[in-house]
């Protein structure tokens, strides 16, 4: 069996974190949970620089990508990730409470996978990321990873 690649979820707002975090448990996925908070964080990851560096981690499964953050936005990390050769088939999916259409067009204009309007009521919320955390983890094929040397 293939190693599983872990979930990156980028989220800086505490409340939707934990309430992420907490369904993506009930989904029961194997899946590890990589969380950061801001997208300087997550470019560290993805690019396994500073604190990441070292992490023996696959490129993940799919990132889980707020849209406003701090330091980086989410766009911006969009943008590098769909950019990069080595990166560019991660699947990312912006999880935002943004309903501007400027973002979502952006975001599609950059490659995004899928662009989720987080649910404002709990189990709507609730339900949508198990459904994200099953789909993206277990349900989608990826692209054979290319030997690159």
């Amino acid at each position: 069996m293939p190693d599983l690649k872990p979930i990156l979820l980028v989220e800086d707002n505490p409340k939707d974190l934990e309430l992420t975090l907490a369904a993506l448990e009930q989904s029961q996925l194997a899946n590890e949970v990589v969380v950061v908070r801001d997208g300087a964080e997550a470019l560290d990851f993805l690019y396994r620089r500073g604190p990441h560096e070292s992490r023996n981690t696959s490129d993940p499964a799919v990132v889980l990508l707020d849209l406003k953050l701090p330091k980086v936005d989410g766009l911006e990390v969009l943008e590098k990730v769909k950019s990069d050769p080595h990166l560019r088939q991660t699947p990312v999916v912006m999880l935002t409470s943004s309903r501007e259409e400027t973002d979502l067009v952006r975001s599609y204009e950059l490659g995004v996978n899928a662009f989720v309007v987080k649910p404002v009521g709990f189990r709507e919320f609730f339900d949508a990321i198990q459904d994200l955390g099953v789909f993206w983890a277990i349900l989608n094929e990826p692209p054979p990873r290319r030997n690159e040397g």
